[in-house]
């Protein structure tokens, strides 16, 4: 794929996870050579690294060599805006605590849309280099590769049908002390509904593992575009639906589960007090 060509949703997926495993090979080394925190943003414990910083330099100097008029919208830099109608969604480490605490659940995410619609996504777990790849239905006249989610290379499938009471959720809590004041309570009358909740620290790699059947649903408040876009491409793809709901916070809620069971999570979620209704 060249610059000035139409690509395909398999051929950005292929540069995408090109680009990922680069830039998983720089944070594993800056990982090894020891993490400091080089700043905050919306609040103390929301931490920035230097490696955040060069795995997004990384990731936007190889895409644009390749892409150059194409958009980008990433966590730690400026927006560009899309002369191709491609644009690049990335974080460039996503679980930033658990790197800096060496908790091996944090991964390079990108995401590339078409015209406003995700239409690829990878995101590769750093630490255990497992890989994590989706693209929509190709049209015809772009080599019409179906749709495909895979982990290193298998085929994903969400988890059966279950009893809510068998189910196991995957959640995540605000940078905000407000908000997760909220989240908590909110939890607290979810946990006894299902089998159990997971807090892993990656919105990207849970959203992959609802697509591998490892967790059975999620549910987070304030995650924002560059957290969602490749794994909730992934979910999807793997059979699962994934919506956004007005938070009890203030912010978007995500909701992500198998679609046989979407519905009834969304009422437990809401009844639980986890959206703003």
């Amino acid at each position: 794929m060249t610059a000035g060509q139409t690509p395909s949703n398999a051929a950005l997926a292929e540069l995408a996870l090109e680009v990922a495993r680069e830039a998983a090979e720089l944070v594993r080394g800056r990982r090894a050579a020891g993490v400091t925190v080089a700043a905050t943003k919306s609040s103390e414990v929301d931490i920035v690294t230097e490696a955040d910083r060069a795995s997004e330099q990384l990731i936007r100097r190889l895409v644009a060599a390749r892409r150059p008029d194409d958009g980008f919208l990433g966590e730690e830099g400026d927006d560009v805006a899309s002369r191709s109608g491609i644009r690049w969604i990335v974080d460039p480490i996503d679980g930033t605590v658990n790197f800096l605490y060496d908790l091996p659940q944090y991964a390079i995410s990108i995401a590339a849309e078409r015209d406003g619609e995700v239409v690829a996504g990878v995101v590769v777990n750093v630490a255990s280099r497992v890989e994590y790849v989706g693209h929509r239905a190709d049209r015809p006249d772009h080599g019409g590769a179906p749709a495909r989610a895979t982990r290193d290379d298998v085929p994903l499938a969400v988890r059966g049908p279950a009893p809510l009471h068998l189910r196991l959720i995957g959640t995540g809590f605000n940078y905000d002390a407000r908000i997760r004041g909220l989240q908590a309570a909110a939890l607290v009358r979810l946990i006894t509904r299902v089998r159990d909740v997971r807090r892993l620290g990656s919105c990207a790699l849970d959203l992959c593992h609802v697509a591998e059947g490892a967790l059975d649903g999620y549910v987070e408040e304030g995650v924002n575009l560059w957290d969602h876009a490749a794994g909730g491409l992934i979910a999807e793809l793997a059979g699962a639906r994934l919506e956004h709901l007005p938070g009890v916070g203030g912010t978007d809620l995500v909701v992500c589960a198998p679609t046989h069971g979407f519905d009834e999570l969304v009422a437990v979620v809401q009844e639980s007090g986890f959206t703003a209704d």
